[in-house]
């Protein structure tokens, strides 16, 4: 799909309000609302806008603790990765999976409400993952930046 300069200025807006109504993004952008409204519906059907959703507050809802965590699987057996991909999406403690490049094969983002909770999952989950062949956990003490759900948009 090939995007204008309209198209990114509604990408930039929607990324930092979903919530902004059809009126007020028509406003933004310097369309009709109609114009705007088929505009929408063309990026999404694209593709280029997957959905809507609230961004909740983690502290507010009790997860104290973030971790990033280094895994090395041992690759010797022939379904160590779809084997990993499953055991992650099950545990509700890894809000984040990525395959890297690197002396690691994946990087978790984790959050739990507490470091009791956070050792529990290490132990009791992580660990036992087959073909685990080690870990090093990083706990973020402060976010300073974090802007994953925005892209870098410039106008064309």
């Amino acid at each position: 799909m090939q995007l204008d300069a309209i198209d990114v200025r509604i990408l930039s807006a929607l990324q930092h309000n979903g919530r902004l109504s059809n009126q007020d993004l028509a406003d933004q952008v310097a369309l009709s609302p109609s114009a705007c409204l088929r505009r929408v519906r063309a990026l999404e059907e694209g593709g280029l806008i997957r959905g809507y959703h609230a961004e909740l507050n983690a502290l507010a809802l009790g997860f104290e603790l973030e971790a990033i965590v280094q895994v090395t699987l041992d690759r010797s057996r022939d379904d160590w990765h779809d084997e990993f991909l499953q055991q992650i999406e099950a545990f509700e403690e890894v809000t984040a999976a990525f395959v890297v490049t690197g002396p690691c094969n994946y990087i978790l983002q984790v959050r739990c409400r507490s470091l009791p909770a956070f050792s529990e999952f290490i132990v009791e989950k992580l660990n036992k993952v087959p073909g685990m062949r080690d870990f090093s956990s990083f706990i973020v003490l402060k976010i300073v930046k974090d802007t994953r759900d925005r892209l870098p948009l410039r106008p064309i």
